[in-house]
C-alpha cells in the first residue's frame, strides 16, 4: 500500500478526536524515538516499544485484530485514553506495560460481547452475570478471573474518555462481582524456603568469590584481539604444522576439538596462522587426532585457579557455547550469581537492579580507611511520578558490593549497564529493544542456575545440591528475593544465613537504607512480616495460657488485651489461623503487645518513655533498644523475660568476680547495667550481684 493510500485510510478511520492522533502524544519516548514515526489511532497494530522507558522491558504490541470489527473501536478508545488520551478524574495513567497486560482482559471481554451482538452501553446486570459464568468455565484460576473482572470495570471507570460509550453502570453492583477470589492487595509472592535459599546463596557466593577469577580471565582472553598475522615464507606452513602435530602425538596430548571433531580453527590459533590455510591440510590433522585423540576446545590454556574442597572446581573452560562448562554458560552463571546476591541483600526490585550502571557502588570508610557501609545508586520506578525513574540509593552488604565489582569486570569497558546481555551468549541481538535482561529472561536463567548446580553436584557426586520442594523443584522468580529479605529482617532468625549476612537490625527505622526510597514499599513489607510473626507468637502464647503468667506494671493490661485478641480470633486451642486470616486480624485488632527478649511491651503511647526520649514522634512502635524497664509503666515480664535478665546478671556477676579485677570505671559501668534490670516476679532485686567496694 502506498503512503497516499495509508494516509487516506487513516483519514477515513474514526478516532476520539475525529482525526487520527498519535497514541503517545504527550507521553515521554525512548531516546532516539520520534513521535511522527509512532503508531496512530487508526492502526490495527500498535507498537508500544517507543514509550517503554525501562531498559529491561521487551517489545510489546497491541494487536486489535484480535477483537471483532464491531467492538474494535471501543477497545482502541480505552487503550488510547490510557496511553496518551484524556484521563478521567480519580484515575491515574497506567504504565505502558500495564496496558499491554490488561489488553488480554479487554480483548477477551469484547470478543465475548461481540459474540452476543451486545453493545456495551446496552448491557445489563444480567449480561455481566452471564460473563461471570463464562469466566468460571473458561478461566480455572481465581486470580485470573479476578483480573478479568477488573479489566471489564475499566469500561465503566474510563467511560468519560470513550466516545463510543462505555458501561452505563458500575459492575461492582452485580452480585458476586466484588468477590475477589484472590488475595487482593496482600503480597502473595512466595518466600524462598530456607532449604532452597541456603545452598542457592552459597553457590552464588562461590561463583563470586572462588570461581570468578577463572571466568573473568577466560573472558578477557576471549575479548583480546588476535595479533596481526605476519608474512610467512612460502611452503613453511606444512612444515610448521607437521612439527606441531608430531609434538602433540609424542607427548600424548589430545588435539583441540569442536563438537567431537578436531578443530582447524583451534589449530590455526595455536600456530598463529590463517584458518583457511590450515584447513588445506585437514588430512594431517585427522591422522594425528586418530593417534593422540581429541579433547574439547578450551578458551585459553590458562590453568584453573579456583578451588572447591581443595580441588580445581572445573577441568577447563570450554569454547563451545553448547557445553555446560563453556565460557558463555559460566559467564551467564556468574552474572546470575551477582543478581542473586544483589536481589537478596538490597531489597531492590528487578526493574531497579536492571538499571544499575558502572560506578554505582559507593563505599564509606572510617578514619583508618576501613569500609563500614556500602551503597548503590540507581533508579526507582514503582510509586514514583516520573515513568523514567527517579534517583534512589540502597544500602547493601559487603558480599553484594563484591558482586558489583565482578559485574563491572564482566561487562566490556564500553558497556555501562551491569545486567546488559553478555556478548558471548548465543542469540544476543545488538538491535534488541531491551538492552538488558528482561524479567522473563532473568527468571528462566535463575532456574537454569539451579539446574546447572544440581547437574554439577550429580557429575561430581556432591551432596550440596539445591534441594527441591517436595517432589518437584522450586521455581525461582525475581520477586521472591525481596519478599524473602523482608521475612528474614522481620523474623531475625539466628540461623547461618541471617548470621552470615549480619541481619542484626532491631527496628524497622535502622534499616531504612534497604528500602532505597520511602515510596519503594519495602518498609511496609517488613512491617507486615513483623506483624504476622508477632501475631503467631501471641496466638501460641494464648494457646499455652502464658498471658496469665505475666508480672510487672502492665501485666493485667496485657492479659486483658490478649484475652480479647484470642476471643476475636475465635481461638479455643483448636482453630489454626492461616497467614491471610492472621494478617487481617492483626490489621483490625492488633493488641499492641510486643514480645521481646528482656521485656514485653504493652504499648500505650501516652506512657511510653522510649518515645518521650526520642527527638521526633515515633510511628507507634516501641523502641526496645531505648526501653527503661525500671520506670516505664508499659512493661510486662514473661517467665522467659525474667530468665533472660537473670542470665545477663549471671554473666555480669561472673565478669565482676573474675581475676584480675576490672578497672574501677569499667566495674562501675557493669554494676550500673545490672541494676537497670527489673525486679524478679517475687519483687526482690536479682540476687548475686557483688557489692561495690566501700558499700
Amino acid at each position: 500500500m502506498t503512503v497516499t493510500a495509508v494516509l487516506a485510510a487513516r483519514s477515513r478511520a474514526g478516532s476520539p478526536a475525529g482525526s487520527d492522533p498519535f497514541i503517545f502524544a504527550g507521553r515521554p519516548l525512548r531516546a532516539g524515538r520520534v513521535l511522527e514515526f509512532t503508531a496512530r489511532f487508526s492502526d490495527d497494530v500498535w507498537d508500544l516499544s517507543p514509550a517503554m522507558l525501562k531498559k529491561h522491558e521487551r517489545r510489546f504490541i497491541l494487536d486489535f485484530r484480535l477483537i471483532p470489527a464491531s467492538h474494535r473501536e471501543i477497545g482502541k478508545e480505552l487503550c488510547y485514553a490510557m496511553l496518551g488520551g484524556p484521563v478521567p478524574p480519580g484515575e491515574d495513567r497506567p504504565a505502558v506495560a500495564t496496558v499491554r497486560t490488561s489488553f488480554t482482559d479487554y480483548a477477551r471481554f469484547l470478543r465475548w460481547a461481540a459474540g452476543r451482538n451486545a453493545r456495551l452501553g446496552a448491557m445489563t446486570g444480567a449480561d455481566l452475570e452471564d460473563y461471570q459464568r463464562f469466566l468460571s468455565t473458561s478461566l480455572p484460576n481465581p486470580g485470573t478471573r479476578h483480573r478479568a473482572r477488573s479489566g471489564v470495570r475499566k469500561f465503566w471507570l474510563w467511560r468519560s474518555s470513550l466516545p463510543s460509550g462505555g458501561l452505563r453502570f458500575d459492575p461492582l453492583h452485580v452480585d458476586g462481582w466484588s468477590m475477589p477470589n484472590a488475595r487482593g492487595s496482600e503480597n502473595a509472592t512466595a518466600r524462598i524456603p530456607e532449604e532452597v535459599l541456603g545452598p542457592l546463596f552459597v553457590w552464588a557466593m562461590r561463583f563470586i568469590d572462588d570461581f570468578s577469577a577463572d571466568i573473568l580471565a577466560a573472558d578477557r582472553h576471549w575479548r583480546t584481539p588476535l595479533p596481526p598475522g605476519g608474512s610467512h615464507p612460502y611452503g613453511e606452513l606444512p612444515v610448521q604444522l607437521r612439527a606441531w602435530l608430531e609434538e602433540r602425538v609424542a607427548a600424548g596430548r589430545p588435539l583441540p576439538a569442536w563438537r567431537g571433531k578436531a578443530s582447524t580453527t583451534a589449530v590455526a590459533l595455536e600456530l598463529g596462522r590463517d584458518r583457511i590455510s590450515v584447513g588445506r591440510y585437514r588430512h594431517l590433522i585427522d591422522e594425528a587426532a586418530a593417534i593422540a585423540g581429541t579433547a574439547p576446545q578450551t578458551v585459553s590454556g590458562q590453568p584453573v585457579l579456583g578451588r572447591l574442597d581443595g580441588q580445581p572446581w572445573i577441568e577447563a573452560i570450554l569454547a563451545d557455547h553448547t557445553e555446560p562448562d563453556s565460557l558463555a554458560s559460566l559467564a551467564r552463571l556468574l552474572q546470575d550469581s551477582c543478581y542473586i546476591a544483589l536481589a537478596f541483600l538490597s531489597g531492590a526490585r528487578d526493574s531497579e537492579l536492571k538499571h544499575l550502571q558502572r560506578g554505582c557502588l559507593t563505599i564509606e570508610r572510617d578514619a583508618a580507611g576501613t569500609p563500614y557501609r556500602w551503597k548503590i545508586r540507581g533508579l526507582a520506578f514503582k510509586g514514583e511520578n516520573d515513568p523514567a525513574g527517579v534517583p534512589a540509593t540502597w544500602s547493601i552488604g559487603e558480599p553484594a558490593a563484591r558482586a558489583i565489582t565482578v559485574l563491572e569486570q564482566l561487562q566490556p569497558p564500553g558497556t555501562r549497564d551491569l545486567f546488559a546481555r553478555l556478548e558471548h551468549s548465543p542469540g544476543t541481538k545488538p538491535g534488541a529493544v531491551s538492552r538488558v535482561l528482561t524479567s522473563g529472561a532473568t527468571n528462566a536463567r535463575l532456574n537454569g542456575f539451579v539446574a546447572w548446580v544440581n547437574d554439577y553436584c550429580r557429575r561430581h557426586d556432591r551432596a550440596d545440591s539445591i534441594t527441591p520442594d517436595g517432589d518437584r523443584a522450586w521455581r525461582l522468580a525475581n520477586s521472591q528475593f525481596r519478599r524473602t529479605l523482608a521475612w528474614f529482617i522481620a523474623r531475625r532468625p539466628g540461623g547461618v544465613i541471617a548470621g552470615a549476612l549480619a541481619y542484626r537490625h532491631h527496628c524497622v527505622q535502622v534499616f531504612e537504607g534497604y528500602a532505597g526510597t520511602s515510596q519503594s514499599g519495602f518498609r511496609a513489607e517488613v512491617e507486615s512480616e513483623q506483624a504476622l510473626a508477632r501475631g503467631q507468637h501471641l496466638m501460641a502464647s494464648i494457646d499455652a495460657h502464658q498471658h496469665t503468667q505475666l508480672t510487672g506494671p502492665a501485666a493485667d493490661e496485657a492479659a486483658r488485651r490478649l484475652e480479647e485478641f484470642g476471643e476475636r480470633a475465635g481461638f479455643r486451642g483448636k482453630v489454626v489461623l492461616d497467614d491471610s486470616r492472621l494478617r487481617r486480624l492483626m490489621t483490625r485488632h492488633d493488641p499492641a503487645v510486643y514480645p521481646g527478649e528482656y521485656v514485653t511491651c504493652v504499648h500505650d503511647h501516652s506512657k511510653a518513655l522510649c518515645e518521650k526520649a526520642r527527638s521526633r514522634r515515633s510511628e507507634g512502635l516501641p523502641d526496645h533498644g531505648g526501653c527503661k524497664p525500671l520506670a516505664c509503666r508499659n512493661v510486662a515480664l514473661t517467665p522467659g523475660n525474667v530468665a533472660s535478665w537473670h542470665g545477663e546478671i549471671d554473666k555480669i556477676t561472673e565478669r565482676l568476680a573474675a581475676r584480675p579485677p576490672l578497672p574501677r570505671f569499667s566495674a562501675a559501668a557493669w554494676r550500673t547495667a545490672a541494676r537497670r534490670s527489673p525486679r524478679s516476679s517475687t519483687g526482690h532485686p536479682p540476687p548475686g550481684l557483688p557489692r561495690e567496694p566501700g558499700r
